[in-house]
């Protein structure tokens, strides 16, 4: 296991978070967590920025090699620095323990390269204060005009109607890193993902946990060219839904491709049957026979699969 270093200035006595309108927030600090990889261009504009509403600053720094530490100990961040890069998802874990033994009651996940803006907060927070939600999603398509490219718009809608459909949660933005949680997300989120789809598995543990998902609009800032390949990213975000369906939905996904099999091989078996009255030919009918008994008993096996693995998966939540 990677070792943490954990470095960190004093943390101001004003809380501004709790007095910024009449809401009653739930019980402990509200922490920003702060995943950085090599971001010293925009993370000191954007720690500064984000401690105007928030108790705490949480920078999980994945093994950068500028500047990203010495900026964010300098603006006042609690530093938590990773030896090598792990990724994004296991910079999260490590934000959210740490935030969870502070005694959080409510923490913001916003990204270091300054395309989210950090005085959305309030508004981000303002559903969790209510209680009215456990996750609120900043959407960049919830009718707030914004610069996005047309082609950043597609990708990441087709992204969010696939993982929509795999995880049984609606959004319309699954890829913003733009989130705040509540306490009871806090205790629930554990991701098991690599790399780039961990806001998608967070639909995932949204189903799972029974948690209560809002959105509410953000403008984002596209100035900057992306760090990524974009089509890289997307089929590595797709990778990651296809592996998290098997995983936290396995009769949705062994039972759909069951069935896809089952109806296969029965239409085969039909049309067998119909050429055979046409045109009794013993070989070609043993022939399509084998491939409608072997796709039928595919389809049987997945489905059976995707029943004893789903109880497994019930089983094993409420130990």
């Amino acid at each position: 296991m990677t070792d943490h270093v954990i470095t960190s200035t004093p943390i101001p006595e004003t809380s501004p978070s709790h007095s910024e309108d009449g809401d009653n927030l739930p019980s402990g600090l509200v922490v920003a967590v702060i995943p950085a990889f090599n971001e010293d261009r925009f993370i000191a504009s954007v720690i500064l920025k984000t401690r105007q509403h928030v108790d705490v600053v949480i920078v999980v720094d994945d093994g950068s090699q500028d500047d990203s530490v010495m900026l964010a100990e300098q603006c006042g961040a609690k530093v938590i620095r990773q030896s090598q890069n792990q990724g994004k998802a296991a910079a999260l874990n490590v934000g959210l323990a740490a935030a969870r033994e502070m005694g959080a009651g409510c923490v913001i996940l916003i990204d270091a390269d300054g395309q989210q803006n950090p005085h959305d907060i309030p508004a981000m927070i303002a559903p969790i204060k209510r209680g009215e939600a456990d996750v609120v999603v900043g959407s960049r398509f919830m009718g707030t005009a914004s610069s996005t490219p047309i082609w950043r718009v597609m990708g990441q809608q087709a992204l969010t109607a696939a993982t929509n459909l795999a995880s049984g949660v609606n959004l319309t933005d699954s890829q913003s890193g733009f989130r705040a949680l509540s306490r009871k997300a806090l205790e629930a989120f554990n991701f098991q993902t690599l790399g780039f789809s961990v806001e998608s598995e967070m639909q995932f543990l949204m189903k799972r946990h029974q948690l209560v998902a809002r959105e509410v609009p953000i403008v984002v800032n596209y100035d900057e060219k992306p760090k990524r390949n974009p089509i890289k990213h997307g089929l590595q975000v797709l990778n990651g839904i296809y592996q998290m369906v098997s995983l936290h939905r396995p009769l949705f996904f062994f039972g759909a491709v069951g069935g896809m099999l089952l109806l296969f091989g029965l239409y085969v078996g039909l049309r067998m049957v119909e050429a055979y009255n046409a045109d009794p030919n013993p070989k070609l009918a043993v022939g399509t026979a084998l491939i409608s008994v072997g796709a039928c008993i595919l389809g049987a096996l997945f489905i059976s699969t995707g029943i004893i693995l789903n109880a497994i998966r019930i089983y094993l939540s409420k130990r």
